[in-house]
């Protein structure tokens, strides 16, 4: 494929939907199923969370959606339509073109993400020229008016990351994720390692931008407080499977799995009179996972149905949960 130009989603489509995805990493203790056939949509000006333990496919999710997995990392089922093209089989030349215009991201650590040897409107420059026919003194003056849109003088600009304050550097890389406008950016803990502070002016920031440009919104975070303030609706994975969908208000008042239950009550607030919760056990090892529901070992709920047949993800009024005793919870 050698198309270079973002589609427009045709109206009232989402801007992303992927479907029956599976991501395995083959190593040599065995293959890890680190997504194992999941289906979700992000629609245009939603925020969507995606949240979960370490390791269950969050972040391998995102990388697939962008050709940025490990070589070990293997695609092995699954659609992720963009516009009307399939992410997934574009080749080298087609995802390189798209990434920038269609979908961009805002890596986990800002600091590892510039180039700490260059200056920050150099790195913004750069990028404009690859995708955009402009002169260089144009995409200067396009990436100083997106470094003023994330709040930042454009005196700035002239910095070195290691100059900068860590919530500047996360503005930055904001500002460069936008850089050539795409529908849908996708957020790697965003607001780790960052102050409450510098975290509420980040989040306040996406949601400015959502209310200018329609911006769509991929976030993954293990921080519920940031998807419950944040978000639209959140989906819960465990192990590489989808356990939990729903919108914000209802996953958070009303969640069906005995996951996502233990997920908010381990999680501290300071509104609640309650003591802090924990998930008992370990996440299972996905190159021998458990036959059934993967999350029963660790299930107070469980019932021997759950660990002879693996609970399917049903859809009841957009609320879907994979659980056999979802309504008596």
């Amino acid at each position: 494929m050698t198309e270079t130009s973002s589609p427009e989603t045709p109206a009232g489509q989402p801007v992303l939907k992927v479907s029956g995805l599976k991501v395995y990493y083959h190593i040599s203790q065995g293959i890890v199923k680190a997504v194992d056939d999941i289906d979700f949509t992000v629609g245009c000006g939603e925020f969507v969370g995606l949240s979960g333990e370490s390791g269950c496919g969050k972040t391998t999710t995102a990388m697939t959606l962008l050709h940025i997995l490990p070589r070990e990392g293997v695609v092995e089922g699954g659609q992720a339509i963009f516009g009307n093209r399939d992410i997934l089989a574009f080749d080298k030349k087609a995802i390189e073109d798209f990434r920038w215009q269609g979908v961009s991201m805002v890596f986990q650590g800002a600091m590892n993400s510039l180039n700490p040897v260059h200056r920050v409107i150099d790195q913004m420059v750069d990028a404009i020229l690859i995708h955009e026919d402009v002169s260089k003194e144009k995409a200067k003056e396009i990436a100083l008016e997106l470094i003023e849109s994330v709040g930042i003088e454009r005196s700035r600009a002239t910095a070195y990351p290691h100059e900068l304050s860590g919530g500047m550097k996360q503005r930055l890389m904001i500002a460069l994720a936008l850089v050539l406008h795409p529908p849908l950016v996708i957020a790697d803990e965003p607001t780790t390692a960052l102050d409450v502070m510098i975290q509420a002016q980040i989040l306040d920031l996406f949601g400015q931008l959502r209310d200018k440009t329609s911006l769509s919104l991929l976030i993954i975070t293990h921080d519920l407080s940031v998807l419950a303030e944040t978000c639209d609706k959140v989906i819960i994975m465990y192990a590489g499977k989808i356990v939990e969908e729903a919108l914000t208000e209802i996953l958070f008042n009303e969640p069906s799995h005995p996951y996502t239950r233990k997920l908010i009550s381990s999680f501290p607030s300071i509104l609640a009179d309650k003591e802090i919760d924990f998930i008992p056990g370990n996440p299972p090892d996905l190159i021998d996972p458990p036959t059934g529901c993967n999350f029963h070992p660790r299930c107070e709920y469980a019932i021997e149905k759950c660990s002879k047949e693996e609970p399917p993800l049903v859809d009841e009024g957009g609320h879907r949960v994979a659980c056999f005793r979802r309504h008596e919870i």
